[in-house]
């Protein structure tokens, strides 16, 4: 049984090559290490370890102290605020944020909206939205799928008319992740229906109070708040708040998932993961020593770290991919289809270690959640996982695509 305590270094540091940076990674890593382990809360982490729901306040207090910090914005570039790191200094951030139990980074402003504003925004809108993003004066929601438009993303039916210097929005989002958090939403609307269905699309920047729009939760299976149902009655939107041109918001759309192809939050999440499962394993097997046989589990977690450990070797020849801009083919795909399927097998083994104890005490907690009755929710939670973020059969279309042509 692999224990926290004796795992190998190299299976949880990033795969540096011979050559002489990597002495000025190995120092990076070093420097994160340091300031995390001193700034980021002993009651955030141990709500992270712990395994419950990371909420906007846990999230911005993070992001607030990495701020501070200069950190706020792994990805961005120095100009707009961010820290202007490579590829490989992020990975290197995410592992260590991870390992050291804190939050990963909110991805809807920091890696999603901010993006999309700093390549087509105007400069009035950069001005505006970036910094709020950075300070967390603004939380960002995505305003993309529609009851009959999610995997066919560009059928979407939310409409915006032209009424002087406004749109007036009309339409329903669905699935719309932290909705009731967020204060304002990156929407998508359909502005013309002369042209092909992806042409006549529009983005726009909507703040959630405006009159016309109700939040209505979505319960799920695990018994979280996670994702809502938004709808829109003659909504009034600026139309300054359109970003690019109208009728042109399938561009924004692509740029944004192809700056979201790699995962490098959930492989270093997976890592983290692991970590709880196997110490979890670990102090049953202590408890009830040789009366249980736990064998297979013991396989069964090894094939696991196995597969993450291959999921960080293909994350890194991605990385060094897209560092000397080569292309990536059909690696985001596959990475997201293994991430996937990894992070529910892992729960999957720590629901077959609680047992029906777990499920009791999940079923009784309220709000006094115990960690082995909340193996339970992580279990329900990441049924999801082969859904949100392009679902397993589009994944493994993509990879067979690029394998046998189409």
């Amino acid at each position: 049984m692999m224990q926290l305590e004796a795992l190998n270094p190299d299976f949880l540091s990033l795969p540096l090559t011979g050559n002489s940076e990597s002495g000025r990674y190995l120092e990076f890593q070093k420097e994160v290490r340091h300031f995390v382990e001193k700034n980021c809360p002993p009651d955030i982490r141990e709500t992270v370890r712990s395994g419950k729901k990371i909420t906007r306040p846990v999230y911005s207090r993070w992001q607030q102290i990495l701020y501070t910090q200069g950190w706020a914005a792994p990805s961005w570039p120095k100009e707009y605020g961010g820290t202007g790191w490579d590829l490989r200094e992020r990975m290197i951030f995410e592992e260590v944020i991870a390992d050291l139990d804190c939050p990963p980074l909110y991805h809807h402003g920091l890696g999603h909206i901010g993006p999309v504003i700093m390549h087509f925004g105007t400069p009035e809108q950069k001005a505006h939205f970036l910094p709020r993003i950075l300070d967390t004066t603004d939380w960002w929601c995505q305003g993309y799928s529609e009851p009959n438009s999610g995997s066919d993303l560009a059928s979407l039916q939310t409409r915006a008319e032209r009424d002087g210097d406004h749109y007036v929005v009309n339409g329903q989002k669905i699935w719309t992740s932290h909705a009731h958090e967020a204060n304002i939403i990156y929407l998508l609307v359909r502005t013309s229906r002369e042209a092909k269905k992806q042409e006549g699309i529009s983005l726009l920047l909507v703040d959630m109070d405006t009159p016309g729009i109700t939040v209505r939760p979505i319960e799920t299976i695990d018994g979280w708040h996670h994702v809502n149902e938004v709808f829109f009655e003659n909504v009034r939107v600026p139309i300054s708040r359109r970003v690019g041109e109208e009728g042109k918001g399938w561009q924004c759309a692509k740029y944004l998932l192809e700056r979201e192809r790699l995962p490098p939050a959930s492989v270093a999440q997976l890592l983290r993961q692991w970590r709880r499962v196997a110490h979890l394993l670990w102090t049953s097997q202590q408890q009830h020593g040789p009366t249980h046989d736990f064998a297979a589990l013991n396989q069964q977690l090894f094939k696991l770290a196995a597969q993450i450990k291959g999921a960080r070797e293909m994350l890194g020849s991605a990385i060094d991919d897209m560092m000397h801009k080569r292309p990536l083919g059909a690696k985001p795909s596959a990475l997201k289809l293994m991430c996937s399927l990894t992070a529910q097998a892992l729960t999957e083994v720590a629901l077959r270690i609680t047992g029906p104890i777990g499920t009791q005490q999940f079923l009784t907690a309220d709000n006094d959640e115990t960690e082995v009755g909340l193996w339970l929710q992580n279990y329900l939670f990441t049924r999801s996982k082969t859904i949100a973020g392009g679902t397993t059969e589009i994944q493994r279309n993509v990879v067979a695509r690029e394998l046998f042509g189409a």
